[in-house]
């Protein structure tokens, strides 16, 4: 890593701490308890140690909440899912962890392919403003998107309002069809998030800074290490930019 320049720390660090975004209701990068962990905690962690300052976490439930938030000056970094729509406001790096998004469908749906969830009258229940959201409002044709606030409610909403689907990242959905019988999860992926790291548009220094950190931390190893020590699986460490 480059020394830290003077214009990467006015970019990135504010009254003297980094103020990192994180979306708490991303379970598989995230957890509360005991104390804030998880790969993006970690991370996190990691990145105001390499510039020297206390890390200030500014906790949201979404990522839609999160990225609304990336105009508002509640924070410099944030880590978050890396959308078009998102990057009129944020700078993103490349992805430092990739995590493919599938269907839960009833386990008699006639529903048996990706393809197949893309028709009229199919409905499907989703987190609003989820990195998936975003992809799946640019490209289904047919199908209707009902949302909701967050994955919980989301898979609540699925079995409550008997929908046609979930969309969601699929290691979380492959717990949701462990706890919820007569539910499968549907082979394949619509997506892949890529999960990277941002800072508001306008801190081209801190941008640059960050891209770097986190072709090293990949490179280094230091992601797949959080990663084992988290015990997460169905994450893989994106490639070099």
């Amino acid at each position: 890593m480059p020394e830290i320049s003077q214009a990467v720390r006015s970019d990135l660090i504010s009254n003297g701490k980094l103020r990192v975004g994180i979306n708490f209701g991303n379970a598989l990068l995230t957890k509360r308890d005991p104390q804030p962990g998880g790969i993006a905690v970690d991370l996190a962690r990691e990145l105001a140690s390499r510039l020297g300052v206390p890390l200030e976490i500014v906790s949201c439930e979404s990522a839609g909440a999160l990225a609304d938030s990336a105009s508002k000056g509640a924070w410099e970094v944030g880590f978050l899912g890396a959308e078009p729509q998102r990057a009129n406001e944020i700078s993103f790096t490349a992805p430092y962890v990739e995590i493919e998004s599938t269907y839960v469908v009833p386990v008699d749906s006639p529903l048996k392919t990706i393809a197949d969830v893309d028709r009229p009258g199919v409905r499907i229940a989703i987190s609003a403003k989820s990195a998936y959201d975003l992809y799946l409002s640019r490209t289904l044709k047919h199908a209707t998107l009902v949302r909701t606030q967050g994955s919980p409610a989301a898979l609540k909403l699925f079995i409550t309002d008997k929908l046609d689907a979930l969309a969601g990242l699929k290691p979380l959905l492959i717990g949701d069809v462990e706890k919820t019988p007569g539910t499968r999860l549907m082979e394949g992926r619509f997506s892949v998030v890529q999960q990277a790291v941002g800072t508001p548009k306008g801190h081209d220094a801190g941008a640059k800074y960050l891209c770097e950190f986190v072709e090293d931390v990949k490179a280094s190893g230091l992601v797949a290490r959080v990663m084992e020590k988290n015990g997460i699986r169905g994450v893989s460490v994106a490639p070099k930019a």
